[in-house]
């Protein structure tokens, strides 16, 4: 039997600590409420309203994003232009912007004092404190996982394919429909997981943009900051729940795709 070096020790340990460091409060917060507590909770209807709100804009997030960026990732998977690098650059800038600076630049624009907010209150379109604002910013923090996830699927299917279909006539948006979008949908749907995923998690732009109505991360940090950990907890487990059948989801898709290729 060969002997392990002491690194492959050194990288199992350091695996371990990691591990523990991300399941220990996990385990510890989602065993901390009694079963009683849990089934109260979500019987509870404000909670139920919660829960359910993250879920629709956290879809609608999706939805937008899948009309939307699914033609910009295929122009970045397939076209090489000047400025490429910017363009993939600001798609990427929600992710690295912190989220309380996200609901400020939201408001900057859909405020009052801006012709935009001006024209979106004279057509009856309102952002702050309202469900549409919090799909707004839902969007704005969920698209560049949805672009991102979507390119690389686009990017691993061969040129030559489509190709192939505009030499024998076939248009654009024919070559699109018939051949790219069929073998990328595994990428997109993982892209619309990803992006509900992130979505359902933000807190601190909504908190600017729309405290009311409440999504379930507005709810738990308002029932810490009344109530502590013993109210707050039992509606965090059930998010937790929500998060992790999405990243399941994920999870058995990346696995289906990785076994195709």
């Amino acid at each position: 039997m060969k002997k392990r070096e002491p690194f492959f020790w050194f990288t199992i340990s350091c695996g371990v600590v990691i591990l523990a460091f991300i399941l220990v409060p996990l385990v510890e917060m989602m065993t901390s409420p009694s079963f009683s507590a849990l089934e109260e909770s979500i019987k509870d209807k404000e909670v139920l309203r919660s829960i359910w709100l993250s879920l629709y804009t956290a879809g609608s997030a999706a939805l937008i994003s899948f009309l939307l960026g699914t033609p910009l990732a295929y122009i970045l998977a397939r076209i090489d232009f000047r400025g490429k690098r910017l363009v993939e650059s600001i798609i990427d800038l929600p992710i690295v912007i912190p989220h309380p600076v996200v609901g400020i630049a939201i408001l900057s624009v859909a405020g009052k004092n801006h012709w935009i907010g001006r024209f979106l209150f004279d057509i009856g379109v309102r952002i702050m404190g309202s469900v549409t604002g919090i799909i707004v910013v839902l969007t704005f923090v969920g698209l560049p996982f949805y672009i991102n996830a979507v390119k690389d699927g686009f990017e691993g299917i061969s040129p030559r394919l489509e190709n192939v279909s505009r030499s024998l006539g076939a248009s654009m948006t024919s070559t699109f429909f018939r051949i790219t979008f069929p073998l990328a949908w595994r990428s997109m749907l993982i892209g619309i997981i990803m992006c509900s995923a992130r979505a359902i998690s933000e807190f601190g732009a909504v908190v600017i943009v729309a405290y009311h109505p409440m999504i379930a991360p507005v709810m738990i940090y308002e029932r810490f900051e009344a109530y502590g950990l013993k109210y707050s907890q039992p509606v965090a487990v059930w998010l937790v729940f929500v998060c992790l059948s999405l990243f399941l989801a994920l999870r058995i898709l990346t696995l289906h795709r990785k076994t195709e290729t």
